[in-house]
C-alpha cells in the first residue's frame, strides 16, 4: 500500500461531491473522464469494456453496471489554483439505492447526469428527492447529446417540469447528434469546440451566427434567475445596466449553494466538454466552508451541539460505509466534519459508548488505498482497525461527545430462502451473512422458526442475486437462492383499547403482569411509536420497558398471516401490579397479549409493496402493453411520448412483477423495456387475502 502525502489544501478549495443518476445515464463514464482530465488516470477506462476504474468489483466489470459507491480523490487546477475533488460515483440501479443514500448524507454537492435521449427518468426522480432530503446543491449535466435522439432542450424542459423550475441553462450545445462539437457558455458568451472527442482541450471560437438569437434568449433567462439572489444586481438589471460577468458568477455560486438555481449544461461525457464541467464544479458547488456547520446531540445532556469545519474544533466524524477488504480487513469510510483523525489514536464511538482505536488512515481511490498521516475537517477517507463501528455511527472526542444524524435506509421488499452448497459452506454461512448485513444495511437475514430455513431479504431480485455472487467471489461462500417472495406487512384500521393480563400461581412466587394498551393506526410509512401514559404509579416505572418489549416482539408476527405489523401507535395508559409476584417477564407477556388481542379487534389488514413502473414501447404495442399492465393489477398514472416511444407510468404490486419483463418482451417482439422502483405499501384487495393466508400457512 502506497504512502501518500496528504498535501494541505485550504478548505475553500475542497469539493466533496458525487455523481447521481438513473441507470445507464453515464455516471461512471463521466467520472472516468474526470479522472482522465485531472490526471488521476492516464488511460480512459470504458464501462462497456469492464475497464472502468470506479467499477472495480468483478460483478461490476462483468455486468457493466455500478453496484457499490466508489470514492476517489483527484485535483483540478483552474486559473492556476489547485482544487481538491473528493468524488463518489454512485450506482444508478434502484436495488442499490442505499449506496446513494449514504453517499448523499456526507457530500456537499452533486452532479446529476441525464440521458439526453430521455431526460428525467424514474430513478432520476428518486435520487433528486434523496438530494433534496439532505439539502445537497446540484449541477445538471445532460449526457449523450451525440446520440440519435439526444435533445438538450427537451431534457431541460423535463428537468424543469418534473424536478425543479429552478433548473436553468448555463451553456448551450453546439450542434446535435453526430454534429455535436462543443458548447456556448452563456455568461461569458464564448463558444468552445473540439474536432474529435479524444482531443484534450477545447478551442475558443466566436459564437455561431445561427445560435446568437438563442444564446441571447437563454442568457437573459439565466441572468433573470441570478439577480434574484442579489438586490444590487437586481437593481442594475432593472435599470438596464450591463452586469460584470464576475459578479454574475459569484451570485450564481450563491444561488446554487442555496439550491435556488440548478445550472444545466450538456454534451458528450466522452469528450473534452468534461473539462468545462470540472470548471463548473469548482465554480459553483460548495466547499465544506459554504455549507452550514453540522449539528448533533450531546448524548450526556441531550442538547444540540454544533461542529464547525475546523481542525481546532473537537472531533466529529460519521461512518457512512463499512466493507470487508481482503487486504486490510475492516475498512470504514468516514466523513470528518471537525477536528482531525490520526493513525494510532483512540476515538470515542458516541453512538455505541465504545472506545475505538484508529489503525491506519487512508485516502481511497476506488480499489486502491494510500496511507496518509491524518484526515482533517472537511475530508473524506478510510479508517482501518475499528471493530465495533458500523454505518451511521458517530466518532467523536470522549470529553466532547456528539451524535450526528444517522442514515435511514428503506426496508427490504423481497425475500428468498438461501441454502449453503456444501457442509463447509453451511459452517461459515452465518458469519458471512453477518458481514454482509454490516456492509449493506438494506440486507436483512432471519431464520424461519418453523422450517429452520435461513431467509435473506433485500431491495429486489437483482440485489439478492448480486450478493450471492459477491459472497462466492469475495467471501468464499457458495449458496443458492430459493424462489423470491414478497415482503408483506400487516396494519390496523381503527383505534382500540385492550387489556393484557398474565397471572400464574404455582405454590411459590407467582407471576403477575397487567396493562391496558391503546392501539391507533398511523399514516403509511410512519412506523411504530410507543407512548407511556401511565399515571399515579398504576404500573411501576421499571416495568414499562418490559411492556414495550412485549409489544415489539408481538409486532414481528401479525394475527392475520404472521407478517410484521407496521404503522401503529401503542400507548400504555393503565394497569396494576402485585408487590411480590410482579416481574418484567410477566409484564412482557401481558404487553404482547394485549397487542395481539388488540390487533384482532382493530380491523387488521395486509399491506403489499407497490412499485412505480415506467414502460417504454413503440406506438404499435401500446394497446397490448396497457392490457398486460391491467392484467397485473397495475394502476396507470399517465402516458407521454419520449424519444419516439410511448412512456407509460403506472403503480404495480410487486407480487405481479416477477414475470413482467419476460411477458413484456414477448408482447413487443423484444422492443419494449421497463424500469421499476419501490414506491409505497398499499392495502391488499380483500379477494386476495384468503390466498395469502393460505400461502403463509
Amino acid at each position: 500500500m502506497a504512502k501518500a502525502e496528504n498535501a494541505k489544501i485550504d478548505l475553500h478549495l475542497v469539493r466533496n461531491f458525487g455523481t447521481i443518476a438513473h441507470i445507464d445515464a453515464g455516471k461512471t463514464t463521466t467520472s472516468e473522464r474526470m479522472l482522465y482530465f485531472t490526471g488521476k488516470t492516464h488511460k480512459v477506462g470504458e464501462v462497456h469494456e469492464g475497464a472502468a476504474t470506479m467499477d472495480y468489483l468483478a460483478e461490476e466489470k462483468a455486468r457493466g453496471v455500478t453496484i457499490v459507491a466508489a470514492a476517489t480523490t483527484c485535483f483540478w487546477t483552474k486559473e492556476g489554483v489547485k482544487h481538491r475533488l473528493n468524488l463518489i460515483d454512485t450506482p444508478g440501479h434502484v436495488d442499490f439505492t442505499a449506496e446513494v443514500e449514504r453517499s448523499l448524507r456526507v457530500l456537499d454537492g452533486a452532479v446529476v447526469i441525464f440521458d439526453g435521449k430521455t431526460g428525467v427518468q424514474a430513478q432520476t426522480e428518486t435520487v433528486w428527492r434523496q438530494a433534496d432530503k439532505y439539502h445537497v446543491p446540484r449541477i445538471c449535466f445532460v449526457n449523450k447529446l451525440n446520440i440519435v435522439g439526444g435533445d438538450f432542450y427537451a431534457s431541460l424542459k423535463s428537468i424543469q417540469e418534473r424536478l425543479s423550475k429552478n433548473a436553468t441553462a448555463l451553456a448551450l450545445p453546439i450542434g446535435i447528434e453526430d454534429n455535436l462539437t462543443g458548447l456556448v457558455d452563456l455568461l461569458d458568451q464564448k463558444a468552445y469546440i473540439y474536432k474529435d472527442i479524444n482531443q484534450f482541450d477545447l478551442e475558443e471560437v466566436p459564437v455561431p451566427e445561427d445560435m446568437k438569437e438563442k444564446v441571447a434568449e437563454y442568457r437573459n433567462i439565466l441572468i433573470e434567475k441570478i439577480v434574484e439572489f442579489d438586490d444590487k444586481l437586481m437593481e442594475m438589471y432593472l435599470e438596464g445596466k450591463e452586469i460584470p460577468v464576475e459578479d454574475l458568477r459569484k451570485t450564481l455560486r450563491k444561488g446554487t449553494i442555496q439550491s435556488g438555481i440548478f445550472p444545466v449544461l450538456g454534451g458528450n461525457a466522452r469528450g473534452p466538454i468534461i473539462r468545462q464541467l470540472l470548471d463548473n464544479i469548482v465554480n459553483y458547488l460548495p466547499s465544506p466552508l459554504d455549507v452550514p456547520p453540522v449539528e448533533g446531540t450531546n448524548p450526556k445532556t441531550q442538547e444540540t451541539v454544533t461542529r464547525h469545519p475546523d481542525e481546532k474544533d473537537p472531533l466529529s466524524a460519521l461512518v457512512f460505509k463499512v466493507v470487508s477488504d481482503e487486504h486490510v480487513g475492516t475498512l470504514s469510510y468516514v466523513r470528518v466534519y471537525s477536528g482531525v483523525l490520526r493513525p494510532g489514536s483512540y476515538v470515542w464511538n458516541s453512538t455505541k459508548n465504545e472506545m475505538e482505536r484508529i489503525g491506519r488512515v487512508l485516502l481511497i481511490h476506488a480499489a486502491h488505498r494510500e496511507e496518509v498521516e491524518e484526515l482533517r475537517a472537511g475530508e473524506i477517507g478510510g479508517v482501518v482497525g475499528m471493530k465495533k463501528s458500523v454505518t451511521g455511527d458517530t466518532l467523536s472526542d470522549q470529553t466532547n461527545p456528539v451524535i450526528l444524524e444517522n442514515i435511514k435506509f428503506a426496508d427490504p421488499v423481497v425475500s428468498a430462502s438461501i441454502f449453503p452448497m456444501t457442509k463447509q459452506d453451511s459452517e461459515k454461512m452465518a458469519d458471512v451473512l453477518a458481514k454482509v448485513q454490516v456492509e449493506d444495511p438494506t440486507i436483512k437475514v432471519k431464520v424461519d422458526p418453523e422450517t429452520a430455513e435461513t431467509i435473506i431479504m433485500g431491495m429486489g431480485q437483482f440485489h439478492l442475486q448480486i450478493w450471492t455472487e459477491r459472497m462466492a467471489s469475495a467471501m468464499g461462500l457458495s449458496t443458492r437462492l430459493g424462489e423470491p417472495k414478497v415482503a408483506y406487512r400487516e396494519s390496523i384500521g381503527t383505534s382500540v383499547k385492550m387489556e393484557g393480563k398474565f397471572v400464574r400461581q404455582s405454590g411459590g412466587k407467582g407471576q403477575y403482569g397487567h396493562c391496558w394498551l391503546r392501539l391507533e393506526p398511523q399514516e403509511r410509512g410512519a412506523g411504530f411509536e410507543f407512548i407511556d401514559e401511565v399515571k399515579g404509579g398504576a404500573i411501576p416505572r421499571e416495568y414499562i420497558p418490559a411492556v414495550r418489549k412485549g409489544v415489539e416482539e408481538a409486532l414481528q408476527a401479525g394475527v392475520i398471516a404472521g407478517y410484521p405489523v407496521v404503522d401503529v401507535k401503542v400507548a400504555v395508559y393503565d394497569g396494576s401490579y402485585h408487590d411480590v409476584d410482579s416481574s418484567e417477564a410477566a409484564f412482557k407477556v401481558a404487553g404482547a397479549q394485549a397487542f395481539k388481542d388488540g390487533q384482532k379487534a382493530a380491523q387488521p389488514y395486509i399491506l403489499e409493496p407497490i412499485m412505480k413502473i415506467e414502460v417504454m414501447v413503440p406506438d404499435q404495442y401500446l394497446g397490448e402493453v396497457t392490457g398486460l399492465l391491467n392484467s397485473k393489477r397495475a394502476q396507470i398514472q399517465g402516458a407521454s411520448e419520449r424519444a419516439g416511444l410511448q412512456v407509460i407510468l403506472a403503480d404495480i404490486p410487486l407480487s405481479e412483477t416477477f414475470d413482467f419483463t419476460t411477458r413484456l418482451r414477448a408482447s413487443t417482439s423484444g422492443r419494449g423495456s421497463s424500469y421499476m422502483e419501490f414506491s409505497h405499501y398499499d392495502r391488499v384487495p380483500n379477494s386476495l387475502v384468503a390466498q395469502l393466508v393460505q400461502n403463509a400457512k
